[in-house]
């Protein structure tokens, strides 16, 4: 597989985990984050299986996006709770993964 399959992995991840969060506990901002953020993974990965502009860009943003959201989800839990943990390190990956592929892609590096 190439390198969007991380992108539609975490998209489906975190579609499933914000529609668990919101089955479970009611939680509209984690089905509203969860399923959001996951579309806009799918459409990375849709650019970047096909060849089109801005799919690394997007994918590493999202990843950005998801390391920021659960920073603040894990200061609140004073970095104890296993999810908001779970989600830093997934966009820590994420953020460096497509960080990698940004490179190689736009310098060759």
């Amino acid at each position: 597989m190439g390198a969007d399959h991380p992108a539609f992995t975490l998209a489906g991840l975190l579609a499933a985990g914000g529609t668990m969060g919101f089955v479970k506990g009611g939680s509209r901002p984690s089905l509203i984050a969860g399923v959001g953020l996951g579309a806009s993974y799918g459409v990375a990965g849709y650019l970047l299986r096909n060849n089109k502009d801005y799919g690394s860009e997007l994918a590493l943003g999202n990843s950005l996006v998801l390391v920021g959201a659960a920073t603040s989800r894990c200061i609140k839990t004073n970095w104890k709770a296993p999810v908001p943990l779970g989600l830093f390190a997934t966009g820590s990956l994420a953020t460096y993964y497509f960080l990698k592929k940004f490179k190689e892609l736009n310098y060759g590096v």
